[in-house]
């Protein structure tokens, strides 16, 4: 008896009341949304849910519990009113105001219009009525029975003001509300069902049917992109905002659960900017309700095509293939963190938010770019009379069609690379597999290569056994692996689990259906049975496996083991791949920060800024702080054109070898080869030394004219001290740039360099 009462005790919380019950596998568990096995299968009669073992005390109370506590808690607030009301039945008593035992009306039906008010109620009245039977065993005074009813009055009144305050902190404006406010008056231009609706019936009459269901799907675009908006702007105002500062999550965790939300919400307010704009272009003349957008295809074709198209490609990319780590991660955080729970509740309680939760926020704007091409296409048939728009209606469709494939393209890529570091994580650490050719086959070098594809087949062995293998396809090689005890491993059957794409063969079997077989380009050469779950499964392995085949890389390129040396390398590479990428997001910052910042400039000085003299301030920006950069600059990109100029004539001289010693140069026959193994002197035999030392003149008086700005900028005194100085630079450089100026991409023209003289070289 007393172990049945421990056990019964042990299921009991929160008021349910459970016992043990055998469920399906696909049973889920009603706090944690999970799969339940069989053996820790809990269910309450009561309410009629069934929950993890392990989750029985994270369940909200037990509501058929709850109705009967409130039920009981009634007739006992009855019962003992009537016993206050008998007992207090005195001369003293009579004179006392009827409030000090019971409140009034309108508090009563406050206090009782609760179920949390009730309960405390009873409470207050309870001690009351004890504390009255108290009284009348030990002091039938009357001024003990003041002080009694004083005492419980003053329950009864501090009990109701703080019941009070919690109803108008549940029922009371929360700070999203004024959001949901602003929502509702932006949405009355959009409130209509149809357009249809939203015109007026005269204006209807005066147009026809075509134009009526054009109008129409045009309508539902607007309305439909309005609401995406309202969905993002609830996602970042009310659920992100209340994440990050009440319950306060981190910030990786708030980010992973919403990933590039102010982007995709910057973008989506664009093009809903632009189509309320054409919408307000469409008014007639003195209404404020009837409209017609004549153009949408312009408007279309630019949003989906150009740097909008890939922006979208790449915002969606990211969000889509997120998606199921988000509304995973947000299980788990909603399961065990109670101040999550509290907050979603209280948001959900109205109309709007009750609609629009977490998870159905998040598959709302995965699916939104698939519903593009379905109103495209029905503007598109119901547009007659207008060749330039159908055409430009028809260019948007087959952009959007286009980018939808790359954004499904991309998900798939990040689902592959996903699963197969899922794979990678499951493998056991000690796994290995023999090669061909010698070598041993780790678990690391699976992240090497691209997934491609993957599946079960029944691997036939020698005689009639076969085995489950689980069959990777990557870029350049088959894998071939089993799992055991929730690990997978290399399966060390008579073959190498590693078969190498190069020159495989794939062929079917005659007469099995499910059959192939891969026979591969070793020495002796390797077949392999296998045997595909269905037909349609065997002619999509046999394609792609040949797919593969066809562009996988050769072994010089790519090898089929890496070393520790070049896995090194590869590492290191990719940090610094990623790093880059870090680097040009944060200068990409950086810029946008000094363009607003140029705006801001002139916005506050009351000057119109145009475009182009926008990008020069915000090019200043960039520049020293001094006069003189300005005038350095094109002189620096004339000298650095000088010398790369010098430099590739000089890899010319270089390569076609000394010209030919001779006292002066005559002109070359025709035959003689290239003109370019002239001399680079007219009278002397001066070759690439010679060239050499020209070019280093040119370097050394870049680096004194380098020098002399960078003094010049410090400050006026050293002007003077430096004023021959620099003018001999700048004539020596206007001469360097004048001769460079005069050679030109023909070979010809090398003689017009400078004698062995002129360059300061001693002649051989």
């Amino acid at each position: 008896v007393e172990k049945e009462a421990r056990e019964r005790e042990s299921r009991s919380s929160n008021g349910h009341l459970f016992t043990s019950l055998t469920v399906s596998s696909t049973t889920l568990c009603s706090s944690c949304n999970r799969s339940i096995t069989a053996k820790e299968a809990l269910s309450c009669p009561a309410c009629n849910v069934t929950i993890h073992n392990r989750c029985r005390d994270s369940l909200a109370n037990c509501a058929k519990m709850k109705q009967k506590q409130q039920k009981l808690s009634m007739v006992r607030n009855s019962s003992a009113l009537q016993n206050v009301a008998l007992r207090t039945k005195t001369p003293m008593m009579k004179e006392r105001p009827s409030s000090a035992i019971y409140p009034s009306d309108s508090l009563r039906q406050s206090l009782l219009g609760s179920r949390r008010v009730r309960s405390g109620l009873s409470l207050a009245k309870s001690v009351s009525t004890n504390n009255i039977a108290g009284a009348d065993q030990c002091d039938d005074s009357a001024h003990g029975l003041r002080r009694i009813l004083s005492q419980s009055t003053e329950s009864l009144n501090f009990r109701s003001r703080t019941l009070s305050m919690e109803s108008l902190t549940d029922d009371g404006e929360w700070w999203w509300s004024p959001l949901l406010e602003q929502l509702q008056v932006e949405g009355g231009c959009v409130q209509a069902d149809s357009w249809s609706l939203a015109v007026e019936s005269n204006f209807l009459q005066t147009l026809h049917k075509d134009v009526i269901k054009r109008q129409d799907v045009i309508y539902e675009l607007i309305q439909t992109e309005f609401h995406h908006v309202r969905t993002l702007r609830i996602m970042e105002g009310v659920y992100r905002r209340g994440m990050q500062e009440e319950v306060m999550l981190e910030a990786g965790v708030v980010h992973t659960i919403f990933p590039c939300l102010d982007q995709l919400l910057e973008l989506h307010s664009s093009f809903l900017l632009e189509l309320l704009l054409r919408r307000t272009e469409g008014l007639t003349e003195g209404s404020t309700s009837n409209f017609a957008i004549r153009r949408i295809g312009d408007l279309l074709l630019r949003q989906f095509s150009g740097q909008c198209a890939d922006d979208m490609k790449k915002l969606y990319s990211e969000f889509c293939s997120r998606h199921p780590k988000a509304v995973k991660l947000y299980k788990e955080v909603f399961a065990r963190d109670r101040r999550l729970q509290q907050f979603i509740r209280r948001v959900c309680r109205g109309p709007l938010l009750r609609r629009h939760g977490v998870q159905e926020c998040i598959l709302l704007v995965t699916q939104r770019i698939t519903k593009y091409p379905v109103l495209i296409q029905r503007i598109l048939d119901n547009t007659k009379g207008s060749e330039e728009e159908a055409q430009a209606l028809r260019q948007a469709l087959q952009l959007l069609k286009q980018l939808i494939g790359s954004v499904d393209q991309e998900v798939l890529e990040l689902d592959r690379t996903r699963r197969l570091q899922e794979i990678q994580a499951r493998l056991d650490p000690r796994a290995q597999a023999e090669v061909r050719g010698g070598g041993v086959f780790r678990g690391g070098e699976l992240l090497r290569r691209r997934l491609l594809h993957e599946g079960t087949f029944l691997w036939k062995l020698q005689g009639s056994r076969m085995k489950d293998v689980q069959v990777l396809l990557m870029s350049d090689i088959l894998v071939f692996l089993q799992e055991k005890d929730q690990k997978f491993t290399f399966a060390s059957l008579e073959k190498s689990p590693v078969v190498s794409l190069t020159k495989l063969i794939v062929r079917d079997i005659a007469n099995q259906e499910r059959g192939m077989y891969l026979i591969s380009d070793s020495t002796p050469p390797e077949m392999y049975e296998l045997h595909a779950p269905s037909k349609d499964d065997r002619r999509t392995w046999m394609m792609r496996i040949q797919q593969a085949a066809l562009s996988s890389p050769s072994r010089d390129e790519f090898p089929l083991i890496e070393t520790e040396d070049k896995a090194l390398l590869r590492r290191l590479k990719a940090d610094i791949q990623q790093k880059d990428r870090e680097v040009l997001e944060l200068l990409q910052e950086r810029v946008t920060l000094f363009s607003d910042l140029v705006e801001a400039t002139g916005r506050g000085g009351d000057v119109e800024v145009s475009s182009s003299s926008s990008s020069l301030l915000c090019r200043n920006l960039f520049r020293a702080d001094t006069p003189y950069a300005p005038q350095a600059e094109p002189l620096l990109t004339a000298a650095v054109a000088a010398v790369i100029r010098q430099d590739s004539i000089l890899e010319l001289s270089v390569s076609t070898g000394p010209a030919p010693s001779t006292t002066h140069c005559s002109t070359p026959s025709p035959g003689s080869g290239p003109r370019l193994s002239r001399s680079v002197s007219r009278d002397t035999g001066l070759g690439a030394s010679g060239e050499a030392i020209l070019l280093r003149r040119q370097v050394d008086l870049l680096q004194e004219e380098v020098t002399r700005l960078r003094l010049r900028g410090e400050g006026p005194d050293r002007e003077e001290a430096e004023q021959g100085g620099r003018r001999r630079g700048n004539g020596e450089m206007r001469d360097v740039i004048k001769e460079n100026q005069c050679v030109t991409s023909d070979p010809s023209d090398l003689q017009d360099i400078p004698e062995e003289s002129e360059c300061g070289a001693e002649p051989s």
